[in-house]
This record gives C-alpha cells, sequence and structure tokens, in this order.
C-alpha cells in the first residue's frame, strides 16, 4: 500500500485582500499548497523541518523509467537475460555455461527445480507468467521434441518484449522452426540451434563439438543482431565449432548420423551386451555407445524418428543393408559347403546335378554317370 505523507510549511500570515485574490486565482497562492517529494523505501529525510515521502509499494511509479535504464545496462555490459523453458538436464546442463558467461539465467519447468537453480545461480519461476514478466533477451526451450508445440502454445508471449528472441535446441529442425513460424508473432526474432552434444559427451569441455545454428528470422536493427551475435558468441568462446546451416539440410544429415547412431545403440542394448576380461577397443566402443544413448530417454529417439522425415528412408535403408550382409554371409557359407560336398567334381570343371533331392534323414545318393553334367561356364 502506498502512503502519502504531506510536507508540512508554515502558514504566512495573509490579509483578507490576499484570501480573496487566492480565492479567485488559485494558483496564485502560496501558503495553502502542500508539497509532495519521492525518497527511497527505507529513508525518511527532514529538510528545514519537512518529512519526505516514501514510496512503500514496490510497484509504484517511478520517477524515470526503470526498465528502460536497466535494460540499457545489460545491453551495454554485454549481458543477456536469458529464460530456459524446461530445466530438466540439458537445461541445467546449458546453464552452467550461460552462468560461467556472466548472463542472467532465468529457469522455468513444470518440476520444481528450485534447490538445484538456486545452487546454479539461476532464478526459478515456478509460474511461465511470472517468467515472460522478467522481460528477458532469449527464450531457449528446452523441452522434449514432442511436447515442444504444446509448451510454446502455453507461453503468455503477450506478456513479453515484442522483439524477443526464441531460440530451440532440439535434435529436429524443420519442426520446430514451422511450430515457431506458426505461433510466434512476426516481431518476435527466431534462431533455430542444435549443439550436437550433451551433458554426457560435452561434460568435460566443448573444444571442438559441433554447434548447428540457422538465423530463421531476425528483424532489423542493430541491437537485434547484436543479441543473436551475443548469444551465439556464447558457444564460440567455449570452443564449439560454429557450423551455419539451414534446417532442411540438418534434418538430411542428423537422419543419416545422429539416428542412425541412436539406432544402433538401443539395438545392442536390447542384445544386452556386457563387458568382459578381453575387451577389445573395438568393443568398448560399443559398449560406450550403448550406455550414451541408454542414458536418453526413449522421447528423444522417438521425436527423431517421427518429427525427421528422413528418419524412415534411413531405417528402411539400414533394414536392407542388413539383409544385405545376411545374404553376403548365408553366400560364402554356401559357397563353403558346395566345395565340401561337391569339391572334386567342380574341381574338374563339373558339378553333380541330382534328379530329385532325397527324404529327410537319408544320405545323398551315390553319384552315377548320367547324373554327372558338365558345369556350363
Amino acid at each position: 500500500m502506498l502512503s502519502f505523507t504531506p510536507l508540512q510549511s508554515k502558514p504566512t500570515p495573509t490579509s483578507n485582500s490576499n484570501r480573496f485574490s487566492n480565492l479567485t486565482n488559485p494558483t496564485s497562492s502560496t501558503s495553502r499548497r502542500r508539497h509532495f517529494s519521492v525518497s527511497s523505501p527505507s529513508q525518511v529525510s527532514h529538510h528545514h523541518g519537512r518529512r519526505r515521502l516514501s514510496i512503500k509499494a514496490i510497484d509504484a511509479a517511478q520517477p524515470y523509467d526503470y526498465e528502460a535504464l536497466v535494460s540499457n545496462q545489460y545491453a551495454q555490459s554485454g549481458r543477456l537475460k536469458i529464460a530456459i523453458v524446461g530445466f530438466g538436464n540439458f537445461g541445467q546442463f546449458l546453464a552452467k555455461s550461460f552462468v560461467s558467461k556472466g548472463h542472467f539465467v532465468l529457469a522455468h519447468s513444470r518440476t520444481d527445480y528450485s534447490q538445484i537453480a538456486i545452487s546454479l545461480g539461476v532464478s526459478f519461476f515456478q509460474d511461465p507468467h511470472d517468467l515472460c514478466e522478467q522481460h528477458p533477451d532469449v527464450i531457449v526451450l528446452c523441452t522434449s521434441i514432442i511436447s515442444t508445440e504444446t509448451v510454446l502454445r502455453s507461453l503468455p508471449i503477450q506478456r513479453l518484449k515484442r522483439n524477443t528472441l526464441f531460440v530451440d535446441v532440439l535434435s529436429v529442425k524443420e519442426f520446430p522452426k514451422n511450430i515457431f513460424l506458426q505461433v510466434l508473432p512476426t516481431h518476435f526474432d527466431i534462431l533455430c540451434t542444435h549443439p550436437m552434444f550433451g551433458p554426457e559427451s560435452g561434460k568435460d569441455s566443448w573444444k571442438d563439438l559441433i554447434f548447428m545454428f540457422d538465423k530463421v528470422r531476425i528483424g532489423e536493427g542493430r541491437s537485434r543482431t547484436a543479441r543473436v551475435d551475443k548469444f551465439l558468441d556464447i558457444f564460440e568462446k567455449e570452443g564449439c565449432r560454429m557450423v551455419p546451416m539451414t534446417c532442411a539440410e540438418h534434418d538430411k544429415h542428423a537422419a543419416g548420423s545422429q539416428f542412425i547412431t541412436h539406432t544402433m545403440g538401443r539395438v545392442l542394448e536390447k542384445l544386452g551386451l556386457e563387458s568382459t576380461p578381453i575387451n577389445t577397443k573395438g568393443y568398448e566402443t560399443l559398449l560406450n555407445l550403448v550406455d550414451n544413448t541408454a542414458s536418453d530417454s526413449f522421447d528423444l529417439y522417438y521425436g527423431l524418428f517421427m518429427y525427421n522425415k528422413n528418419a524412415m528412408e534411413e531405417l528402411e535403408r539400414l533394414d536392407l543393408a542388413f539383409e544385405a550382409l545376411k545374404k553376403e554371409l548365408f553366400g560364402h557359407l554356401h559357397d563353403l559347403l558346395r566345395k565340401q560336398l561337391f569339391g572334386k567334381a567342380e574341381e574338374a570343371g563339373q558339378r553333380r546335378v541330382l534328379s530329385k533331392l532325397p527324404r529327410n534323414g537319408y544320405a545323398l545318393p551315390a553319384p552315377s554317370s548320367d547324373a554327372v553334367k558338365p558345369e556350363n561356364n
């Protein structure tokens, strides 16, 4: 509640004529004015016996645009106010780097991660309205692929600054790009990215790890382009190999690399591979692959399949490759059996032809003169 304390001024003697003139010309009166001044909430100072007004309401109007001042200070200092939506393992993983670079980090998630946020130096907000009212410069979506659209549509974007930058870090790119373009008004900026690493592969260092990005929609103005550059600079300073690429190109390449990697890892997991006393380096690599893919949720793997139109083709190619490999193996086995069964005849340029197959359980019949025919070359 806002309370006002008027400054008391001593009345000065006035004549009847002055009183009359004050009625006809109120602006000329100085004797009955009440003056108000503003001081900090914790101070009440005295000046010539006057009590200054104290503002005790946190939402009281300030004598200047405080929010604009703070925004300018952030812009001049190079710091960004980054809001992470989806504060799970990957969101926390990114937050550590954002904080270490001196940026002010906010977070929101359905699960209460407030204690973890405190330990990382992050401000956590359970309510998305409270988060958006902080007016972050950048909103980073760290949700699962399958929940991205639902989470984006649930955000009260009307509470954000009109030029807020939206960033995604999903493992597929055309899907979030299309959702952003459908849901977000044109005055929001869009940056699609994919850090090609995670909490396991990037736990020691990000040096030489790939960071793909596509500036889908960046508004005009030096401040908006500078903001994008500041955000990308976080990853560049961590040593990432920065790769500009369109979302369509990314998905084509990712289907043949990331999706296949996760598929093989999960196939090997189904086999139940275990470490042995005589592990080779190659086998150790397979075990590490299983560990890396098994640590990711099945939702991630399903999202790689469902929301990348190239994934089905790669799955079919993988199936065909496996069938071709089996045929090659069985073909070599067939040749070996032929040599064992018909070696002498084939060495002479002839092969044995049976007039009819023997019944199950019976030995092959002895060769006869008319049962042996020359091999046609």
